[in-house]
């Protein structure tokens, strides 16, 4: 039985393509921060090596059908191959999910791995044409550049540079065969255990965001020094504590003005500001633009 493609939003031109370039590579990025799944299609035309790490609760991934799919949960990736050059690919996202997908095209995956005609990877099944879904945990390394890839604050005519670099450094890692330990291939952040902590912080500020504690608070909650917890949160999301949440905040209210549409004093009394004028001036220093302005257009 064929899925209700009417279902799915098409998602070609949509800001979830946050990459795209010919030949190469393309660079979904999903947050879901409404309360319901949302589903999203993507048609494809040309071979590609497919790459999804799941930042945040669960997400789906099908192929033309919908039991053709694979889930992943928080932490977790899989590389997918399909010789099927026509293909549609169904997003299914629950809610408060982040995923990202990396879609890169055979010749270009080739033209990566080979050194003089020296293949450094695997393509036996490639050439066979035998379909690939291989799970894989991520590691501290691959969790540091996806949300480096995600949360960096550019100019953004220099945001597709920085993008294709976060790309390149992220493949290094992730066809890696080193058996190097994860401190050395992540200086900045001590340990896994920090890393959880750093992750927990930001989901106190999400959870909290209409009355955020403060940093010595949050601190406190998460079991980390003040100097700690502002150096490590800012290296592993790109941006400080607040920064973070005020982001956030501002792109949880394009959705609900979009997708909901609610007017701005809703918003503003769902994102937790007691003026709305004071929700008003935020928006319009983040996006250049009102949000009445912004909901119009």
């Amino acid at each position: 039985m064929k899925p209700n493609f009417d279902l799915y939003k098409n998602i070609d031109k949509s800001s979830h393509l946050i990459f795209n370039e010919k030949g190469s590579f393309k660079v979904f990025y999903f947050n879901n921060l409404t309360e319901e799944n949302q589903l999203f299609q993507h048609d494809l035309s040309n071979n590609y090596i497919q790459l999804y790490f799941s930042i945040h609760k669960h997400c789906k991934v099908a192929f033309n059908m919908e039991h053709c799919a694979i889930d992943l949960s928080t932490g977790n990736s899989s590389m997918v191959y399909f010789k099927d050059e026509k293909m549609k690919i169904l997003f299914n996202l629950a809610p408060k999910s982040e995923l990202i997908g990396i879609l890169i095209s055979i010749e270009y995956f080739h033209s990566l791995f080979t050194i003089e005609g020296n293949f450094l990877f695997n393509f036996s099944s490639f050439k066979t044409g035998k379909p690939i879904i291989e799970p894989k945990e991520m590691n501290t390394s691959i969790s540091l550049i996806l949300n480096q890839l995600t949360t960096k604050q550019l100019n953004q005519s220099l945001r597709p540079v920085y993008i294709k670099g976060k790309v390149y450094e992220l493949l290094s890692y992730y066809f890696s065969t080193t058996s190097e330990n994860e401190t050395e291939n992540c200086p900045y952040i001590a340990s896994e255990e920090t890393i959880t902590k750093i992750k927990n912080a930001k989901e106190i500020i999400i959870e909290e965001m209409n009355n955020p504690p403060s940093l010595d608070e949050l601190a406190k909650k998460v079991g980390l020094n003040i100097k700690k917890l502002k150096n490590d949160f800012k290296e592993f999301y790109g941006v400080p504590v607040f920064t973070f949440l005020l982001n956030y905040k501002m792109e949880l209210a394009k959705k609900l003005l979009l997708e909901q549409q609610l007017n701005v004093n809703e918003v503003a009394l769902n994102l937790g500001y007691s003026n709305s004028s004071h929700f008003i001036a935020a928006f319009k220093r983040k996006y250049g633009t009102t949000p009445k302005q912004f909901a119009k257009s």
